[in-house]
């Protein structure tokens, strides 16, 4: 047999092998109902797992209601909302893809409107809710001032993380990814342009670590020891005195000792005016330096597109996995398609095989 491409060569983190490296990135699908999965959350997910991907990662699911971005967020808070992932996760690992889902609080961000519906922030007599952070500090103009979170409510939130893991686990997740960017409420610790506390969770870096790597901590104590941890961060804010690769490399070494798996390295979203100078696989240099500096396994995200880009990236160290997302909107099947780019052979549904080239 020739040798597959790096794309499609499978991966295994702990008890779980994925079948190849093409990873569904979380994306926000704001159609929940009280956090509920519907249909719409089904059929985005399965057909992603239909198309060939190796893993599929559910959008950022709120541990606790005022931890949505809007109120069309899914939520994982009740055992209730458990059941329709559950469905969600069985279709997806039938069709050969491992069930991912990332668990997340947004911080400051909460509390706004859908982005078709405008994406405002949403007052309380609007259906909002005030919103949390580490520093009482807006994100922007017109944004509710978040209330500061007390010590005893950083170990309650730590709780709901815990409790939310849970219930993934119960619902047949393979793999929890915990959200530490994009601005939201881990990140939002994670910087000193969003923290500015003088007590143990703030200030130094130590201290600013502090939550998320109890966060993190707590995931790895009541997540199965044979299923993978994901921790998503934000590489650097892009913006001077904010938080820089320097300190995600430093971070990425203590969540390795703890447990976590994979570092899907992202990047921004702590303030609004960063200058981000997006292009094609703009944030793989940050996953290649984690992965070689903090010895741990990494995800590039990002801008990626094309089969032979997403296999550079592989084949030449900078990731163990790529994280697709717009692509994958557009094209569900793109795995299918790039394995034939690359001369990969992979299995095909036996219910489209009549179109396999």
């Amino acid at each position: 047999m020739p040798r597959q491409p790096h794309l499609f060569t499978p991966l295994t983190l702990r008890g779980v092998e994925f079948r190849n490296r093409v990873f569904v990135s979380p994306m926000c699908q704001y159609s929940a109902e009280n956090g509920l999965a519907n249909d719409w959350h089904l059929v985005h997910a399965g057909s992603r797992a239909v198309g060939g991907a190796g893993l599929v990662i559910v959008e950022a699911t709120a541990v606790a209601p005022s931890g949505r971005i809007s109120p069309d967020d899914l939520g994982l808070w009740s055992d209730e909302q458990a059941e329709p992932l559950a469905r969600l996760a069985r279709f997806v690992k039938a069709q050969g893809a491992a069930a991912g889902i990332q668990l997340a609080h947004a911080g400051r961000k909460a509390s706004t409107a859908a982005p078709w519906a405008g994406g405002r922030p949403l007052p309380e007599a609007d259906g909002g809710w005030m919103p949390v952070a580490p520093s009482p500090i807006p994100f922007g103009p017109g944004y509710a001032e978040p209330h500061e979170l007390s010590p005893a409510e950083i170990g309650r939130v730590v709780e709901e993380f815990a409790a939310a893991a849970r219930r993934a686990e119960a619902a047949g997740f393979d793999v929890i990814e915990l959200h530490a960017a994009h601005g939201y409420l881990l990140h939002e610790f994670l910087s000193p342009l969003t923290n500015t506390r003088t007590d143990e969770f703030g200030g130094s870096f130590e201290g600013r670590v502090r939550f998320p790597l109890a966060a993190a901590a707590r995931l790895r104590e009541v997540w199965p020891a044979s299923r993978p941890l994901f921790v998503r961060i934000s590489a650097t804010d892009w913006v001077e005195g904010g938080w820089s690769l320097d300190d995600s490399l430093a971070f990425a070494k203590r969540l390795a000792v703890i447990g976590v798996d994979l570092v899907d390295c992202s990047s921004g979203g702590a303030v609004a005016h960063a200058k981000i100078p997006v292009g094609p696989g703009f944030q793989a240099p940050f996953a290649a330096a984690v992965r070689r500096e903090a010895g741990v396994a990494t995800g590039a995200v990002g801008m990626i597109t094309s089969a032979e880009q997403a296999e550079q990236i592989l084949a030449t160290g900078q990731a163990d996995a790529v994280l697709l997302a717009r692509e994958l909107l557009r094209n569900p099947y793109w795995p299918l398609v790039a394995a034939r780019r690359l001369g990969a052979t992979v299995e095909w549904p036996r219910q489209y095989l009549r179109a396999r080239p």
